[in-house]
């Protein structure tokens, strides 16, 4: 199926690795011009040529750790330099941050600057260009909220899902769509560190109808599909990639 994104441009977000890397790479092989942003030149070198390997057209790079407080300007202003024209935002950067029910402020004040005001704030300094120019697709990536112990990250991801719902609602009039990306328990570093070999699989066998956990390209194809013209009357929802599991909250 032609997803009518040949020609289009895109930044991603922690596009080094994992789901970030597995969607820079299937919007590339669709034609898209990917502007990745990540923390480590390495990697994103191996996303270059992870990407020339299958003829896609060959991404942009940006080192840039997310946290820093210039990294937003220093992001928007890449970006438009290197594109001229930003049509999809993918919201992607993130880290899994499990936290006690009392300790210290800093994990807390680290995802929420990092899950939440980075992504935000990033969207409101390409938005000028995208409601100027009647177009454009914000796609942000949020966490699974039915856990039994607390993580700043997936609560910081929870109010990601409201604003972008009420930023849907503002900015269709500008022809612009606003979506949430929501995975399970995706095969990722992120994942893998919180479970053994056989934690993975009894928890499958119990929680998810598909038997496993997803991979990467899984949410790829969902976040092809959610930025490409073929959705173009979808915007304020959650999709949801999780193999059965129905782990969200909205």
């Amino acid at each position: 199926m032609d997803l009518y994104l040949k020609g289009k441009t895109a930044v991603i977000t922690g596009a080094s690795q994992g789901i970030g890397k597995a969607i820079a790479i299937e919007l590339a092989r669709e034609g898209v011009q990917v502007f990745a942003v990540g923390r480590n030149q390495q990697l994103l070198q191996e996303l270059i040529h992870d990407v020339k390997a299958l003829n896609g057209v060959v991404p942009l790079t940006f080192t840039q750790d997310m946290v820093a407080t210039d990294s937003v300007q220093n992001i928007a202003n890449a970006a438009l330099t290197a594109l001229g024209q930003v049509d999809i935002l993918i919201n992607n950067a993130g880290r899994s941050q499990p936290v006690d029910v009392v300790g210290p402020e800093e994990p807390w004040v680290e995802s929420m600057t990092l899950d939440f005001d980075r992504h935000r704030q990033l969207t409101q300094a390409l938005l000028p260009g995208m409601i100027s120019g009647r177009t454009g697709t914000i796609l942000n990536l949020t966490s699974t909220y039915e856990l039994r112990f607390l993580n700043a990250s997936s609560i910081a991801k929870a109010a990601i899902v409201m604003w972008s719902k009420q930023l849907a609602g503002q900015l269709g009039q500008h022809g612009i769509r606003v979506n949430c990306l929501q995975p399970g328990l995706i095969d990722t570093e992120n994942i893998r560190r919180m479970f053994t070999t056989a934690e993975r699989k009894a928890h499958a066998a119990q929680e998810i109808p598909l038997g496993d956990f997803g991979e990467p390209q899984d949410m790829a194809n969902m976040a092809a599909f959610l930025v490409s013209p073929r959705a173009s009357y979808i915007t304020g929802t959650v999709a949801v990639v999780d193999g059965g599991a129905r782990r969200y909250a909205f």
